[in-house]
């Protein structure tokens, strides 16, 4: 039996973002495909794991939980001797990591989340942009990535001198958003270009790529 299941869509930014975490910390699981398009997510059996109707779910033995972010530091912590060290032990270096995850979550993703959306989402769902809204959200990933550069002029990865989570957790948005317009966004920061040609050529994201490819 596998330790953990993971319930989730490849396709989901959220899924995707767990599943970094599992094959970087190198941990077996079974990947259970919840079928969005029939709607699974929004049957009762899903909706047992998580009550918002959203991918992805986890559980471990007993425990059952949701959100992409709390269960990505709940393996980093429960696995830490396993893999990738994703989070520090040290106290003050910890909590500079938690500040750029803070940053990734209320700064970051709005912005990239709505321009995944409208710019590489919806057209494969046939349907149309709204140009106002990828415009205005285009700016505001602009001023985050400004800062983002600044950061990484004076450190190699947002939380510090190794990849964690802070890194992981943009690897959904910047995949689709790198077949779209924006990705000139992070050409022309030439730290953040570096930074992130250094994560999404992480082996354990690859694999998840490679997941997404056999959906």
């Amino acid at each position: 039996m596998a330790a953990i299941k993971v319930h989730g869509n490849p396709l989901s930014t959220a899924s995707m973002r767990v599943l970094a975490t599992v094959y970087e910390k190198e941990i077996d699981h079974e990947f259970v495909s919840v079928d969005m398009r029939a709607g699974e997510h929004k049957k009762e059996n899903f909706l047992s794991f998580n009550p918002f109707g959203q991918v992805p779910a986890l559980e471990d033995g007993d425990l059952k939980l949701f959100e992409s972010r709390a269960i990505n530091k709940y393996i980093a912590c429960e696995y830490a001797d396993k893999g990738t060290q994703l989070l520090y032990q040290d106290s003050k270096k910890m909590a500079i990591t938690s500040v750029w995850m803070e940053v990734e979550a209320q700064q970051y993703d709005p912005a990239a989340s709505k321009l995944g959306w409208e710019l590489a989402i919806k057209p494969m769902l046939g349907m149309s942009t709204d140009t106002a809204v990828a415009e205005e959200n285009e700016a505001k990933l602009a001023k985050v990535l400004d800062v983002y550069e600044s950061r990484l002029a004076q450190s190699k990865y947002l939380g510090g001198d190794c990849f964690s989570l802070a890194d992981l957790h943009h690897l959904p948005t910047l995949h689709y958003l790198f077949g779209t317009q924006v990705k000139k966004l992070f050409d022309s920061r030439p730290h953040v270009s570096a930074w992130a040609a250094d994560i999404t050529a992480r082996p354990a994201w690859l694999k998840v790529l490679a997941l997404q490819s056999q959906q």
